[in-house]
């Protein structure tokens, strides 16, 4: 081996573990005290929402207006100790358009951001967590080379959160949803979503099947 690379071989390992480790803080840094900040995104959005609590009432549901903060509870989860809401916002609504029930499935175009507006999926580009003075109507509209996913509303693979809103949509409608992590990954995440993350989701439903 050459001498001369003998003697920058260990600056180079240096180097490459100097990267490492700025990469390593900037991940922890991106995440830092998580659990509290997504609980004070997660209450700004309660104040928005006020006491706009919509129950299992389809009719008051009809009755929201685009732009308007509510929330519904999520059954599945919820104890009356600690009850579980999802909180929603009407981008467009159709009130000719069908409900999924438990049973059925729905087709929907849906993007999925942290509270930092990061994207972790998704099949279109639509608006994130960060997103505030969303247009009357969206702007951010799927294209071609967008594609809409099946849920099953029953599937167990689904998570509470999802199984919750997707039965109080209609197809026609796009919402913004607020997941909070107990209808979510809860305290452990899943994948690139940190535990204790709260999930927004841009979505759009198109069909409903049997």
């Amino acid at each position: 081996m050459n001498k001369k690379l003998l003697v920058f071989l260990p600056f180079l390992l240096i180097l490459a573990g100097a990267f490492v480790s700025c990469e390593e803080v900037e991940e922890e840094g991106k995440y830092a005290n998580w659990q509290e900040r997504n609980q004070a995104f997660l209450d700004s959005i309660k104040v928005v929402a006020g006491d706009n609590y919509i129950p299992m009432d389809l009719e008051k549901l009809d009755k929201v207006e685009v732009g308007e903060m509510f929330y519904v509870k999520n059954e599945f989860v919820s104890t009356l100790q600690t009850p579980e809401y999802i909180y929603c916002k009407k981008l467009v609504k159709n009130l000719d358009g069908q409900r999924p029930m438990a049973t059925e499935a729905a087709y929907v175009y849906y993007y999925g951001t942290l509270i930092t507006g990061t994207k972790f999926d998704g099949s279109f580009t639509g608006y994130s967590a960060i997103d505030q003075a969303i247009p009357n109507p969206p702007k951010n509209e799927p294209t071609d080379f967008d594609w809409t996913v099946m849920f099953t509303i029953n599937s167990s693979s689904l998570t509470s959160g999802w199984r919750t809103f997707l039965q109080y949509m209609r197809v026609g409608e796009r919402w913004m949803v607020y997941v909070p992590w107990g209808s979510a990954y809860g305290t452990d995440g899943s994948g690139s979503i940190p535990g204790y993350s709260v999930l927004a989701f841009d979505v759009i439903m198109t069909e409903v099947v049997q």
